[in-house]
């Protein structure tokens, strides 16, 4: 199969990453075992655009591999408990969902470094504005992923009743405050 650039590049990462690949004709027959079509001046182009560079491993053998950059570094847990302390300020969850409130133009930095920290049981997020969803595996489920994350923050988590770990109903909580600040102005 044919695949379009973004598509084979991000398979040649893969690829490399899971195979000691020393030469472009084996990746391209890496590529061909996974049903790709590449020629081996296409996988020249596409190893110097992802940056991939030759290294010698122990026993003396060279092969591509990609200098750890800052996006695939992994996070360390201090650091997002830092940001998640520093910039969640509600948890809700429903389902295998979990959902991380931000003040405005935050939710990015908090997204990233959830990605980044390899959080066990987080399979992705996707940032706003204001908000992070979290999509967890299925087999832990939203809830346990939303506690942790809580915890992490300093926070009290919310659950999908409205109803936050201490039991107070946090859906009248915010109608009241609404009420008062519409009442204040």
């Amino acid at each position: 199969m044919k695949l379009g650039k973004p598509q084979r590049q991000h398979r040649v990462l893969r690829l490399l990453e899971t195979h000691a690949v020393s030469n472009q004709a084996q990746l391209v027959g890496l590529l061909a075992e996974e049903g790709i079509e590449a020629t081996q001046t296409t996988v020249s182009r596409d190893l110097e655009e992802i940056g991939a560079i030759k290294v010698r491993v122990p026993g003396g053998e060279t092969v591509y591999a990609l200098p750890e950059l800052p996006v695939h570094q992994v996070a360390p847990e201090d650091h997002l408990r830092r940001v998640l302390g520093e910039w969640v300020v509600e948890v809700a969850h429903s389902g295998n969902l979990v959902v991380l409130r931000t003040p405005p133009g935050c939710a990015h930095v908090v997204g990233s470094a959830l990605d980044r920290s390899g959080f066990d049981g987080v399979i992705g997020t996707v940032a706003g504005d204001d908000t992070v969803l979290v999509v967890t595996a299925g087999d832990v489920g939203g809830a346990v992923i939303a506690t942790r994350l809580s915890e992490l923050a300093g926070i009290n988590g919310t659950d999908t009743n409205g109803t936050d770990t201490n039991g107070t109903d946090t859906h009248s909580t915010a109608i009241g405050m609404a009420q008062e600040m519409n009442g204040a102005q």
